[in-house]
């Protein structure tokens, strides 16, 4: 059993090794390799459950058997704790639908076996990552998934924006890396030692420093820009909108949340400054803004996946949100939108993929009534947005309210009113999540089918049973709130909390206590009301006041102004009398609308911010890098001056 983090890492790399070499002379063979290379990992996964989360011990595996020796430590080592093993789960479940779904969904692409050895070594990497507990094994882990990731996106050279996408994203990928790698250097040129457990140890007994203060900012920056974080985000939705659909998944699903388990392990683990209220402003400010500015920013986006793109970095500012608060409920809370948003968002990439794959479109403006042609896809679409919007009974539901909760407990408990705001803005931002899947429901599955589209066939069943298994996840555990904080989030929170018990496993009994560290384990996670008609009327009276705060921050109407009455994108003709509804005598003309002006009221109301935002994203690699610059300067400053 000790011996299955090693074996489920290497499972995937060997495999990659494997199908370059007979993939090309052997479809089927090359089939095989990868169904068991993407079963074998989740059955590992799945068998460390008993182990870790119910007896709580953790797995430390030494690379060449070389366990730490007094005070040095020599050698890598994989440590599994529950929260390890948490975001193993999450690795393994969306490698295992991904790779099921490419079969078909990837049949008529050419050089397939490049295509699949390196979403292996893409797998293998960020499974790696998630169970290291080693700081340069994690960089390196890093390096392999950005590169892979890379060659993922421009993986279809001719589609237009692929090249683009992948520069971009190999642009962003490297700033972060850079960041993590300037981190990792400072930390050991201060303590001598790249394994987690001990940097931990050494930075409770000997305290901080200037050095290791900017080591923390870097690799806040680090693992922030690859959960695609604001500013970094606009490079990223490239990546995302131009990708297969089962990479769209890895990225948004996967990539994204190592970003997530980056920053836990950074906060929690290794400094443990989550309850000193600067963090807290940090993390959850980093957070917010994502959470606000690329759900508004999937408003005006026209292409299906790109849409998605935005909606996924929008879900993640959800998690750092919740993460930041430094709270028991809110680190349940963010683990839980983690996990839940790579089962729904998931799922709506593979939805997409299939509108692809049968349409060859993803244009929001061409498409639409694609319900009729394919009645299956467009149930599996609703039920994942369902999901990200927050309705009951689905997963996003449950997940969003627990971080409601949180915020709004953390801000009444420190008396804080930054806190309470947070909540807003979730609710803000969970309300216009809901109107943009609107907007994409109607745009691409109802209305008139366009008769470009009306030989559409629904999908074949090995695409679609795929995305079944996420929508029963989906469904799953949403309903069964209480069974997934008992089993699953109460001891990987548990494990977040415990840092003696990391220290002590890999290092020996004894040694936090020996470096000054105390903190304790928890016992479980206190949330109430997320099916009681109380709470669902408060949060009903919330999200009222939410909209309410919406239109009071909108732009003032510029009729007064003397100026056009415009959107974000066209100027208003005053309507002919005859178009006027109930208007008799006209014959009536059919007018499908369009997915970028269902919501024109509010995007017209908003038209200034939009207006800034369209300015802002100039499209040039050199203007976003410079933001990244920006966002490093600020980061390291605000450090430095206030830790």
């Amino acid at each position: 059993m000790e011996n299955f983090p090693i074996l489920a890492i290497m499972t995937l790399f060997v495999c990659a090794f494997i199908v370059s070499l007979v993939g090309r002379r052997n479809v089927v063979v090359r089939n095989v390799v990868v169904t068991i290379a993407v079963t074998v990992p989740l059955v590992m996964m799945l068998c460390l459950i008993p182990t870790v989360f119910i007896d709580g011990e953790t797995i430390v595996y030494w690379l060449g058997n070389w366990a730490p020796e007094a005070d040095w430590t020599i050698g890598i080592c994989l440590e599994v704790d529950a929260l390890s093993l948490f975001f193993g789960l999450i690795v393994t479940v969306a490698v295992f639908v991904s790779g099921l779904y490419s079969f078909t969904y990837m049949n008529h692409d050419d050089s397939l076996v490049n295509y699949y050895t390196l979403f292996l070594m893409l797998s293998g990497s960020v499974l790696g990552l998630v169970l290291s507990g080693d700081l340069f094994n994690i960089f390196v882990m890093i390096e392999i998934m950005t590169f892979t990731a890379v060659a993922l996106t421009a993986f279809r050279n001719t589609y237009e924006g692929a090249l683009e996408g992948a520069f971009k994203y190999l642009a962003v990928g490297s700033l972060g890396s850079t960041c993590v790698l300037l981190g990792v250097a400072m930390l050991y040129s201060q303590l001598h030692t790249l394994n987690l457990a001990q940097v931990s140890a050494l930075l409770s007994s000997q305290g901080t420093n200037p050095v290791t203060i900017a080591a923390f900012a870097f690799l806040f920056i680090g693992f922030g820009s690859k959960a695609f974080l604001f500013p970094f985000q606009p490079l990223a939705a490239d990546a995302h909108a131009v990708a297969p659909a089962s990479i769209s998944l890895m990225i948004s699903g996967v990539l994204t949340k190592c970003g997530v388990y980056g920053i836990i392990r950074l906060v929690y683990v290794l400094y443990q400054n989550y309850d000193q209220p600067i963090v807290q402003y940090l993390v959850t400010g980093f957070g917010a803004i994502s959470m606000f500015v690329c759900v508004t920013m999937a408003f005006n986006q026209h292409n299906f996946k790109r849409l998605l793109a935005f909606h996924s970095i929008s879900q993640v500012g959800y998690v750092i949100t919740a993460v930041g608060l430094g709270s028991i409920l809110g680190v349940g809370a963010g683990l839980y939108h983690a996990m839940n948003h790579t089962i729904f968002k998931g799922l709506l990439f593979l939805t997409a993929g299939a509108v692809q794959h049968q349409t060859g479109s993803l244009d929001l403006n061409r498409l639409g009534g694609l319900g009729k042609r394919m009645p299956k896809t467009c149930l599996l679409f609703l039920i994942g947005a369902a999901s990200i919007s927050g309705l009951p009974p689905f997963n996003g539901f449950a997940s969003k309210w627990m971080i409601y909760q949180a915020a709004f407990l953390h801000g009444v408990t420190t008396s804080n009113f930054y806190f309470i705001f947070i909540c807003v803005v979730a609710l803000i931002t969970s309300v216009l999540t809901l109107a943009s899947f609107i907007k994409v429901a109607q745009s691409v599955f109802f209305g008139q089918l366009p008769e470009e589209y009306k030989d559409v066939k629904e999908v074949p069943l090995t695409m679609r049973l795929p995305m079944w298994v996420l929508a029963i996840l989906c469904i799953l555990t949403g309903l069964f709130p209480d069974f997934i904080q008992e089993k699953l989030l109460t001891p990987a929170v548990n494990a977040v909390f415990n840092v003696v018990g990391y220290i002590d496993a890999a290092m020996g009994t004894g040694y936090a206590a020996a470096s000054g560290v105390t903190a304790a384990g928890i016992e479980g996670i206190a949330v109430t009301g997320t099916w009681s008609p109380t709470s669902w009327l408060m949060l009903l009276f919330c999200i009222t006041c939410a909209v309410a705060i919406v239109f009071l921050l909108a732009s003032p109407d510029d009729k007064q102004k003397g100026t056009p009455v415009s959107s974000a994108d066209e100027t208003v003709q005053p309507l002919d009398a005859k178009y006027e509804p109930f208007f008799s005598g006209e014959e009536a003309v059919y007018s499908q609308v369009g997915g970028s002006d269902l919501f024109w009221g509010f995007k017209h109301s908003w038209r200034r911010y939009f207006h800034f935002m369209h300015d802002w994203h100039s499209g040039i690699v050199n203007d976003y890098a410079l933001y990244g610059a920006v966002a490093i300067a600020f980061v390291l400053l605000f450090c430095i001056v206030l830790l």
